[in-house]
């Protein structure tokens, strides 16, 4: 039984790990950090009035601006194709930050829009003026700006330690990538692309919780 088990682990789950990246078009091994510690949002005004945070979740963070009615179709891509495969993963949610102002637009949107795709629980948004949230893009240190309506088309991904990660150097076949955001407008984007990084970030995630649980039943 026992040289079953190590058989197991020297050959069969290789080929498991090699078959679940190689499924993706990202052939990166692992998900490079972008920009380390950025800022948290919990002292930001949420929709519900309960506190917002980065820690501990695995985030999806987007920037709106204040013509919310104007980017549904970018919701509607990230929740079909995102959204809806995360949603009952616990640690698993979506920030979106905007404006002071754009609470009743936000409202109208999730009674309208949202809430008849699903559950929208993991949806947080949070409010700050724009200068508060100029000054926060502005830590994450990318390439890609804001509009002057305080919106860009991208969303990014954020670990549980408030790193934002994406795709930087080179990957396994030598070939150059930067990569630090995704175009909701594109939906083929969101499912290539986004879809396949966020594997490697879950299977990150559930590497260490296992790794967590051996150790706390060696203890």
């Amino acid at each position: 039984m026992k040289k079953n088990s190590v058989l197991f682990i020297l050959f069969v789950l290789p080929i498991v790990a090699y078959l679940f990246f190689a499924s993706g078009v990202n052939s990166f091994i692992s998900l490079p950090v972008i920009t380390k510690n950025i800022p948290e949002v919990s002292d930001w005004k949420s929709l519900d009035n309960k506190p917002v945070t980065l820690n501990g979740k695995i985030t999806i963070l987007g920037f709106i601006g204040n013509d919310v009615n104007k980017h549904k179709g970018n919701f509607f891509n990230l929740y079909e194709i995102i959204y809806a495969k995360y949603k009952d993963f616990k640690d698993f949610q979506i920030v979106i930050i905007l404006p002071e102002g754009s609470q009743d637009e936000v409202r109208k949107l999730l009674k309208v829009d949202i809430n008849t795709l699903g559950p929208s629980s993991g949806w947080k948004f949070v409010f700050a003026s724009p200068e508060e949230i100029n000054a926060f893009y502005d830590k994450l240190q990318l390439v890609g700006k804001l509009d002057n309506t305080l919106t860009t088309p991208n969303v990014f991904i954020i670990d549980k330690k408030r790193n934002l990660r994406g795709r930087k150097g080179q990957d396994k076949k030598g070939t150059p990538e930067y990569k630090e955001g995704y175009n909701t407008v594109f939906a083929s984007e969101l499912y290539n692309k986004m879809m396949d990084d966020m594997k490697i970030i879950i299977y990150e995630y559930r590497a260490a919780l296992k790794r967590n649980n051996n150790a706390t039943r060696k203890i």
